[in-house]
């Protein structure tokens, strides 16, 4: 093979090549954009206060807030205290969704946020640190006649932070306090087509339960699920883009095993990031339509994470493998027919001490470049960077695989700690990008500093060169583009997904943003395999530039070489690995 297929594809190839990526990545905007409903959509629930007359009851009962079978209701905590009607006696029920409609699989979760409406009384004020204890139980069924099944029932605390805006005086009795949006479920699938939601507030006033928490009137619910619409066209994606990621990922494997040298680490990158493609492509979802799997959420967070890890360790890689190096200049002492190399191989360094070369062993150095413990300093702080991410999701959603209705944000330690997650996940991921954009600058900057030998070479190796410089920039700075929009949605991503702990809403991400950036993805990987890949062009051996020249011979060779012909091995490492040179460590 002779070399990469972006250092022999003629100019106007690479060109059509391009364009076709570019306007498959425009079309992965437009399916978004145009085609693709909201990610995701938000109801509102306004719970009704029905009455449970019997005490002590030994069975679950279930209370519907309208139907055939609806409870007994009350319309206000005043008629409760005019019926003699305990606080432990009324239910909050919710029936989700509202009336005549249904759930659907295709909405894949379902998120839950609580909310309270508080009234001001001068007698009954919201205590600093007050905790709401909520005796709540969730149950399923699939139509309208029959009996609920159970889902899960927890005992839950939340905390209160609750601001009364005006002054605390008798004449603003009855004024609402502005409460913080309170997580309260969320459920990984949404096999069934009715949930009903039955909330308990216990009073024990001995033990301090719900004591101190002002006079709640009503409590809100804010259902958010994904849309139907966007699950099809995003499920549809994938089914498309799996297959394709595969196949250029086994012609890829099938030309680097077809040398007869051993891949290089790059080239074994490359490949992982592949795996690591279409670990995530595979639609594995579709199951979901037809299966209960709760851990649908948290298997999506890992293999998230999985390929996070992989093109974030990949880019630390491929920039660290292509810092330029020495290999150039012997390539250009040679090209100008000033070295005749003997058996021995004298190398041109020692020749020409005038290019002010260092002495380097390049046996050495390419032993160097193809270990990956070299990058343990770069790529070992992303591997725990991305295990403490899991640990962090394991404590959330991984506990709610059991217990809907726990959240870490529940507790201030939880909160602290997962604020603390989230800023430092978006200040780690600026700083790896910098890093990034540091190694990038190292790398144009030792091209500009040895490009200044160019003119010395011959026309024909000039131009060889100027190309692959060329190329090379381009997809540098491809790849820089990349991780900036990847960095970009990491940070959106986990700001959004914790947008109802902050106070405030946060940004609405479009359709648009999150099929961009997964069709960006999948073709930055077709794109790294297919132009990495071993060109099927050959040469003769005699512009080898593994092989001793002698004679005259040197000097003429590059003359006869096209600008995308390559000077290496037939089977050795492509011509922009064998003229760059590792100096990451430094």
């Amino acid at each position: 093979m002779a070399g990469a297929i972006i250092e022999n594809m003629s100019t106007k190839k690479l060109v059509i090549v391009g364009v076709t990526l570019l306007l498959f990545q425009a079309f992965a905007f437009m399916v978004g954009g145009l085609i693709a409903p909201s990610p995701t959509t938000a109801v509102h629930y306004l719970a009704t206060k029905c009455v449970d007359t019997v005490k002590h009851r030994q069975e679950t009962k279930w209370f519907m807030p309208w139907g055939p079978n609806q409870c007994d209701k009350i319309r206000t905590f005043d008629e409760a205290m005019a019926k003699k009607i305990e606080a432990n006696n009324i239910v909050f029920a919710v029936h989700i969704p509202l009336p005549n409609k249904e759930m659907s699989p295709w909405f894949q979760f379902m998120l839950v946020i609580l909310q309270f409406d508080i009234a001001f009384k001068m007698y009954n004020q919201i205590v600093d640190g007050a905790m709401v204890t909520i005796d709540v139980g969730l149950a399923y069924r699939d139509d309208t006649v029959s009996e609920w099944t159970e889902m899960a029932h927890s005992f839950e605390q939340r905390k209160l932070t609750c601001n009364f805006t005006t002054t605390k005086t008798f004449e603003n009795e009855g004024r609402y306090y502005e409460c913080d949006l309170l997580p309260f479920m969320e459920v990984g699938s949404v096999a069934h087509k009715y949930y009903l939601l039955n909330i308990r507030l216990p009073v024990n006033e001995r033990k301090k339960v719900n004591v101190g928490i002002g006079e709640i009137k009503d409590i809100r619910l804010v259902g958010i699920h994904q849309n139907g619409g966007f699950t099809q066209v995003w499920f549809a994606m994938k089914t498309f883009l799996t297959p394709s990621i595969l196949i250029i990922m086994i012609w890829y494997w099938r030309r680097i095993t077809l040398m007869s040298r051993p891949p290089v680490l790059l080239e074994k990158v490359i490949l992982a990031l592949g795996i690591s493609m279409t670990f995530i492509n595979i639609p594995v979802e579709w199951f979901s339509i037809g299966f209960n799997w709760t851990w649908m959420l948290l298997f999506g967070d890992i293999r998230q994470g999985i390929f996070y890890s992989m093109l974030l360790s990949f880019w630390i890689i491929f920039c660290g493998e292509h810092l330029m190096e020495r290999h150039f200049f012997a390539g250009w002492a040679l090209d100008r027919g000033l070295v005749k190399m003997s058996e021995s191989c004298v190398s041109a360094i020692k020749i020409f001490p005038e290019l002010d070369l260092h002495p380097t062993n390049n046996s050495q150095d390419q032993t160097e470049r193809n270990r990956f413990s070299v990058y343990w300093k770069q790529v070992g702080p992303i591997v725990f960077g991305s295990f403490c991410l899991f640990i962090f999701d394991m404590c959330e959603r991984g506990v709610q695989l059991t217990n809907p209705f726990y959240s870490i944000w529940a507790s201030d330690v939880g909160t602290e700690l997962a604020m603390a997650f989230i800023i430092v996940a978006g200040i780690c991921a600026c700083l790896y990008f910098l890093f990034l954009c540091f190694m990038v600058f190292q790398v144009f900057r030792n091209i500009s500093g040895k490009r200044t030998s160019l003119p010395a070479m011959s026309k024909a190796r000039r131009l060889h060169y100027e190309g692959l410089i060329f190329r090379f920039k381009f997809l540098m700075l491809v790849t820089l583009a990349c991780a900036a929009m990847t960095v970009i949605f990491f940070i959106i991503s986990q700001v959004n997904e914790g947008h109802w702990h902050w106070g405030d809403h946060t940004v609405q991400v479009n359709s648009a943003f999150f099929t961009g950036i997964y069709g960006m993805w999948n073709l930055y990987v077709f794109a790294i395999m297919f132009l990495y890949a071993p060109s099927h062009k050959r040469y003769g051996d005699e512009q080898s530039s593994g092989q001793c020249i002698t004679g005259d011979a040197g000097g003429n060779s590059g003359e006869d070489i096209q600008l995308t012909t390559t000077i290496t091995h037939v089977d050795g490492p492509s011509e922009i690995y064998k003229m760059t040179g590792k100096e990451a460590q430094e």
